[in-house]
């Protein structure tokens, strides 16, 4: 051998070793080693050379990307031997769904490979990174990577968060409009029902925040938050519906709406008394405290017991009145029907009550 690159580090009876430096793809193919002795001895060895994969580079990105546009990124490699292996990742997260493609170079000794990653360009990859890793028996397990970061381009999202969950009467009201959006959205635009906001004075804009005092019902209604950057513009509503106060009542003691009702009648059938009927409402003691109003029905029903009581008096007192009216007049007109003045009636009457007597003492 010929080569300055090449030098003999033993040589005996039973061994000859040599070293080549600076290996090349030439370097690769049969080497024999001869003895020459009686006989001579011959021994054979190839020698396999790898070829080492060059640096993986990334093309095909163009930077802004917007948001719905289709993306394809290539990552190539050249002088392997073998092919070298690649694979995608994002976000260190490998991506299966590639294209894989193997042609021999010119030296037809070593191979350039290369890989495409086709995708929908979308939000949730801006500020992703994208790598290519290229795989090889001749790295020893040190793989080369290409790195590429995205730029997504995109309208803004938009979203409005209340600080009061149940705005009443008298209080405030801060609504704050979150937009996100690449690139960043311009100041947002408030309205109200289509319109400006009604009462500047009362409705302060500062930025994103909206701040609304003393709410009243006149401020019910839809409020439209708008943000705006070079890619669209998109917007999002909040419906404010202002409710009364809600009056907070303390504690007390209630009594009980459930009642029991005596009702006494004393009606007495004598021409000196009069009729009388009474009614008497008693509290029930095992009433319940919690009860808070009155039990209508049980009040109409003792109502009624009340009145049929007090009509069947008065019907009672007013026959027996009439049944003594009647008799006190007969006895009264017996012996002075047949007089012919007053007088004479009188001493009739008085005769007819002594005889009266007189039959009375007869019979005793």
């Amino acid at each position: 051998l010929r080569d300055n690159r090449i030098e003999l580090v033993r040589a005996s009876w039973h061994e000859l070793s040599i070293s080549v430096s600076d290996v090349s793809l030439s370097d690769e193919g049969q080497y024999t080693c001869s003895l020459f002795t009686m006989p001579v001895k011959t021994s054979k060895a190839f020698l396999t050379v790898l070829g080492v994969p060059e640096k993986p580079q990334i093309t095909g990105f163009t930077s802004p990307v917007m948001e719905g546009e289709r993306m394809q990124l290539t990552c190539k490699t050249s002088g392997s031997k073998p092919a070298a292996d690649i694979r995608w990742f994002k976000n260190d997260k490998e991506v299966k769904d590639v294209k894989y493609l193997k042609e021999e170079d010119a030296n037809r000794k070593t191979f350039t490979v290369s890989s495409t990653l086709d995708f929908l360009a979308d939000r949730s990859d801006d500020g992703a990174v994208v790598s290519c890793r290229v795989d090889h028996e001749s790295l020893n397990s040190t793989p080369q990577i290409a790195m590429q970061v995205l730029e997504i381009h995109y309208t803004p999202l938009v979203k409005i968060i209340s600080s009061n969950s149940w705005p009443e009467e008298g209080q405030s009201i801060i609504l704050t409009c979150e937009s996100k959006g690449k690139p960043v959205p311009e100041p947002v635009l408030w309205t109200k029902d289509g319109g400006e906001l009604p009462d500047p004075e009362r409705m302060v804009v500062n930025g994103r925040v909206l701040s609304i005092s003393f709410l009243n019902k006149t401020d019910n209604g839809t409020y439209r938050c708008e943000a705006k950057n070079p890619i669209g513009r998109n917007s999002t509503e909040y419906v404010l519906i202002v409710h009364d106060v809600f009056n907070t009542l303390l504690p007390t003691t209630v009594i009980p709406s459930l009642t029991t009702a005596t009702v006494t009648t004393n009606v007495a059938l004598t021409a000196s008394t009069t009729p009388s009927a009474t009614a008497t409402s008693i509290r029930d003691p095992n009433a319940l405290a919690g009860q808070t109003g009155p039990d209508h029905a049980l009040i109409g029903g003792i109502v009624a017991v009340v009145v049929f009581v007090t009509l069947c008096s008065i019907i009672l007192l007013g026959r027996y009145l009439a049944r003594h009216k009647g008799t006190y007049l007969t006895n009264e007109a017996k012996g002075a029907e047949d007089a012919p003045d007053a007088d004479t009636a009188i001493i009739n009457a008085e005769g007819s009550q002594v005889n009266a007597e007189e039959k009375k003492e007869y019979f005793i």
